[in-house]
């Protein structure tokens, strides 16, 4: 299972919700089977949305 925090911890260079979409679509490529919102991204540019944006970004994985 992947965790939200998780994915912000290992990657700090992230600068905002379009990076972390980024880094969340090639870890589901990767064949990362579940994705767990434990925190909200802290990112100024998180849309009201964010958790609906992750999982489709997740979810298209290609």
């Amino acid at each position: 299972m992947l965790y939200l925090s998780q994915v912000m911890i290992s990657n700090p260079e992230l600068e905002s919700f379009d990076d972390l979409k980024l880094v969340i679509k090639e870890l589901a490529a990767q064949g990362e089977m579940f994705l767990r919102f434990d925190v909200k991204p802290s990112y100024p540019d998180t849309p009201p949305d964010w958790e609906d944006q992750l999982e489709a970004t997740f979810s298209s994985r290609y």
